[in-house]
């Protein structure tokens, strides 16, 4: 899915087209602007996906970087700018702060486990474990963070576990497992070599 359609259904989620308290309340002539400040130290990711949130919801909005993707920031940095009609600002700012958030989030504790094995062999690896619909963003938010990219789907490569390479002698359990303890006491029960 690209950003786009992914933007566009995050807006209509979130019910852009009737924001009543942004009618009521904001005048259509009153223009804004509003700044990205980072509260936190933070490896930025997201930003060029907030701007189409924005031009999406009022394409005389205008997002205006101050850092670049994968630029680690203190507490306090500007981020960045927007700009235009305060109503479709008040009106997407929810989806592009969450989806800039989600992205910088990933991208800065990425970042922490690359300094954590700096000086080693180790590499930081993606998965496809991620967020419905959000993949491709969270696995360049881990590349922004110094993370190094996985396969993007099943379809990428061939990857052999051993549950896979041993696949066709596995049986599942007949009885149902009670499913209290230890996540290893919860892993006995899972599928047994016949």
């Amino acid at each position: 899915m690209d950003v786009a359609e992914l933007v566009r259904r995050a807006l209509e989620e979130d019910g852009v087209s009737r924001d009543l308290t942004t009618l009521a309340a904001v005048p259509d002539d009153l223009s804004a602007r509003g700044v990205f400040l980072a509260k936190q130290e933070l490896v930025v990711s997201g930003l060029d996906v907030a701007a189409e949130v924005f031009r999406a919801v009022d394409e005389r909005l205008a997002v205006e970087p101050r850092v670049g993707e994968g630029q680690k920031v203190s507490p306090g940095t500007e981020v960045g700018w927007v700009t235009g009609p305060a109503r479709g600002m008040l009106t997407g700012e929810r989806v592009a702060l969450n989806l800039l958030q989600r992205l910088s989030g990933v991208a800065t504790l990425t970042r922490r486990f690359v300094d954590a094995v700096a000086g080693t062999k180790v590499r930081i690896r993606d998965t496809r474990k991620t967020t419905p619909l959000l993949r491709a963003l969270e696995k360049r938010a881990v590349e922004s963070g110094g993370g190094v990219a996985h396969r993007a789907g099943l379809d990428k490569g061939i990857l052999i576990r051993q549950p896979a390479e041993r696949g066709a002698r596995f049986r599942t359990c007949r009885s149902r497992p009670r499913w209290s303890g230890s996540t290893r006491s919860r892993r006995r029960f899972g599928p047994v070599p016949r």
